[in-house]
């Protein structure tokens, strides 16, 4: 399991270099479009040597696609090659953990060691979406418990004293091979914990599990989840030692002041969302001739300092000034702007800036 969570480290850097995709779609921009967009982008990475390919599972937001990141994944198993393929990640208070561990066996059974499993506690939306995701169960949540039951149906092990018969298994899954008489070939997706604080950094710490942190949310929480996560580590059978990864939100342009405004449009996307109302990312016009409240403008800027923005290379000194403070194991990105023009550009800076290779598939 261990060499399914280490990638291989392109370029220049001794970090490996990952992407986290919300497939957005700006104001005047279709769900086709910003999902055809997306397939590029996912194509483009697999040639620059990226290592991994993360989507996010949202709901009832309109400036972002991705409500079922298993059924991406499966198109794009057939667009790429190489690159890991993950969610970044499925929200487990809600899907029933046996759905998430059938649809990630079915994954990995299409492409062995390419899928990875990111799990989240957040709702991914608003508690009115929640609720009509988890058919009105919010009072029963226990992230432990679901977690640990998704974790028996993608091993087949539960003990006697569970919940289900022997009778309920994942398929595909190990004991498909076994009940159809095959040498066992299933090996299941890498499970990640993600979060934005301290709460999945230990859990992930004490149960060994490689940690992912969103500092494109949270930056201001980095440092303490990394450090607990560290100090609380146990080495487990699928990890030794600890590998946490951080994402962080970017923008590249090649003029700094496009890459600002396409920033600008999602910070302002993020306001809105706060202050209850939809999560749309307006043009940089739109965005720049809106008239701010004093309240508006304050949350916008606060969104607005959390994004590396610039040209390839300031970014990724951006990048590297944090990797020099935290050393994570693993670097991810998410690039946020208004266009699909803008994002596919962006990555192409960034894997120059960070010295990655044209075509890793020629070689």
């Amino acid at each position: 399991m261990k060499n399914q969570i280490v990638g291989k480290c392109y370029g220049t850097a001794a970090t490996p270099l990952s992407i986290l995709d919300f497939v957005m779609a700006g104001k005047g921009y279709s769900a086709h479009q910003a999902l055809t967009a997306s397939i590029e982008l996912a194509k483009l990475v697999d040639r620059r040597g990226f290592n991994r390919y993360w989507v996010a599972e949202h709901h009832s937001l309109p400036g972002v696609t991705t409500s079922s990141p298993a059924l991406m994944l499966a198109r794009l198993i057939g667009e790429t090659q190489r690159i890991r393929l993950g969610a970044g990640g499925m929200m487990l208070p809600n899907f029933p953990p046996l759905v998430i561990a059938e649809q990630f066996g079915l994954l990995s059974a299409l492409a062995p060691e390419r899928i990875d499993l990111g799990i989240g506690r957040a709702p991914g939306t608003d508690m009115e979406t929640a609720t009509a995701l988890r058919r009105g169960q919010l009072d029963k949540e226990d992230f432990p418990s679901q977690f640990k039951e998704l974790l028996c149906f993608l091993d087949d092990n539960f003990s006697k004293k569970a919940s289900y018969s022997e009778n309920v298994y994942a398929v595909p899954g190990p004991r498909q091979d076994q009940e159809n008489g095959v040498a066992r070939s299933f090996e299941r997706p890498p499970v990640w914990l993600l979060g934005s604080s301290t709460y999945s950094a230990r859990m992930a710490a004490e149960r060994g599990f490689p940690f992912a942190f969103a500092a494109h949310l949270a930056d201001e929480n980095l440092e303490m989840a990394v450090e607990v996560y560290r100090e609380k580590f146990r080495p487990s059978k699928v990890l030794a030692k600890p590998y946490v990864i951080a994402s962080f939100g970017v923008m590249a342009a090649d003029d700094p002041v496009e890459a600002k405004r396409q920033a600008w449009s999602y910070a302002h996307a993020m306001m809105r969302m706060v202050t209850r109302r939809s999560f749309v990312v307006p043009t940089p016009d739109e965005a720049e001739n809106y008239d701010y409240t004093a309240t508006e403008l304050r949350l916008i800027r606060m969104w607005d300092r959390k994004i590396m923005k610039g040209t390839g290379k300031q970014v990724i000194e951006r990048l590297n000034e944090w990797q020099q403070r935290i050393h994570t194991d693993e670097l991810m990105v998410i690039n946020l702007g208004h266009t699909p023009e803008a994002i596919y550009r962006s990555t192409e800076l960034i894997a120059d800036a960070y010295g990655l290779p044209n075509n890793v598939l020629d070689e």
